[in-house]
This record gives C-alpha cells, structure tokens and sequence, in this order.
C-alpha cells in the first residue's frame, strides 16, 4: 500500500489476523507521530483497517498532548520532528510513568540510532522504507506483549477452491498435492487468496507484497504471477486469470 492508495482497495483486517480489542471490546489504541504528512495518512489508514483507533501528530509536543489525553495502547514515533526528536518524547513519556510500548519509525539506520532509541525505553525500531505489512506485525506483537487485551480466533486456512494455504504453517496445498512456494510467492499467493474474485492491479500488488514505497517495475508482478500459474494452475484447471488492462484475479476452477 502507497501514499495516496485508495484505501477502499485494502483488504479488511478481519480477513487477515485475528482482530486485537481492549478487554472491555474497545477498539485497540494506536497513536502515530510523524511530520511527513503522506506517510501519516498512510498508516492512520492501514491501522484504521485493524479495527484499531487512531490519532496522528505531526510533532513532538503534540504526541505528548495527545499521549496524555487519548491513553494508546502503543506508540508510532518517528525520530526527526520539527520541534522536539522522537527521543525527547520518549523521554518525558517515561519520566511521566507512562510506559506505553513505542515503536520507533526513522529514515536513520545508523547502528547509534537504534541503540539509543531502544536503551532510552523504545521497544522497537523500524527504517524506512519498511513493509507496511510488518510494521502492523510488529505492533501487534508489541500490544500482546505489553497490553492485557483479547484476540478474536480465526480459520489459519484460506481455502479458494481446491487451493488451501495455511498462514500459520506456512503450507499450500492444491487437490491434496503440497505446492512449494518461495518466500514471495507465498505471499503473492496469500494476497491474491485474501481477495478471492476480485481484481487486483500490478501497483496494488506491488505496494502490498513488495513495501509500500518498492520503486520496481511492474514487470516483476508478471513475473512471479508466471511463477505461480506454472505451480498452481499445472495441478488442475487455471485458477489464476488476467484481466487484460486491469491487474489479476483468483478464482475456483470450474
């Protein structure tokens, strides 16, 4: 997903992981801090598909203010801001007893950055660009680890057909017959099993299987879309199908 996707093309959270509420069924918390104001939609947006609450803030005194009153349940924090770093926010949460899990998000990856950022209480730390998808991993998991909150179960399995992928094992099978897949085909696959009969073009499977800023070309779509027809599509009738100027699709075989 990409500044400036149209967020009616993300696929809902319910279909991916199981959905993270308070306790008391509130909507998880979250509170994003960054000044790139693209970036901050972006994950306002991808967080608002989690079922989470969001609050964004474009500076350091801000995030504060808004850590006081909004209370979330885990941090976004980028490092350069215009008026206090990230660092500094971090630092007056924790003189505050405020030990809300932070996440820190930076286009600084010098080994000394992160450092500093996790020995002055983050949790942890992300550089741009990232895979949108793992930094909605990496909350997650930070919130279980942190948050007393409740996970509602869900199926592992996404079954299209005679097509079954297991997103905890990591296995897929076609008519019973194990598939081996790469790393990035499984995931391809995966996207593709989350939105059974729906179109999904090159750029929407760029920006979610590759990150949200790959500057690759949409030849590489193509590419591993050959790739998996060659592996699924040669057990049984063609589950995978082109539609010529718009993107692709996966549907059960007649």
């Amino acid at each position: 997903m990409a500044p400036g996707s149209d967020p009616r093309t993300a696929p809902a959270a319910s279909a991916e992981a199981p959905r993270l509420t308070r306790l008391d069924g509130s909507p998880v918390r979250a509170l994003v801090v960054d000044d790139e104001e693209s970036l901050s939609d972006l994950l306002h947006m991808a967080l608002r598909y989690e079922g989470w609450e969001v609050r964004t803030a474009a500076t350091g005194q801000a995030a504060l203010t808004h850590a006081r009153e909004f209370k979330p349940d885990v941090i976004v924090l980028d490092i350069m801001m215009p008026d206090l770093d990230g660092l500094e926010v971090l630092r007056r949460l924790r003189t505050s007893g405020d030990d809300v899990p932070v996440l820190f998000l930076t286009a600084k990856d010098a080994v000394d950055d992160r450092v500093a950022g996790l020995t002055g209480g983050g949790d942890d730390y992300l550089t741009k660009p990232f895979s949108l998808e793992e930094l909605v991993a990496r909350l997650r998991a930070l919130i279980r680890r942190t948050v007393t909150i409740r996970a509602d179960a869900v199926d592992p399995e996404l079954r299209v057909g005679d097509l079954v992928l297991n997103e905890d094992s990591y296995e897929v099978h076609r008519g019973g017959t194990p598939v081996e897949l790469t790393a990035t085909e499984f995931e391809l696959l995966r996207y593709l099993m989350r939105n059974p009969r729906r179109v999904l073009s090159k750029a929407q499977i760029l920006d979610r299987v590759w990150s949200y800023e790959f500057d690759g070309k949409a030849s590489v779509v193509e590419l591993y879309i050959s790739y998996l027809r060659k592996k699924i599509d040669s057990l049984g009738p063609a589950m995978i199908h082109t539609v010529r100027g718009v993107g692709y699709m996966i549907k059960p075989a007649p």
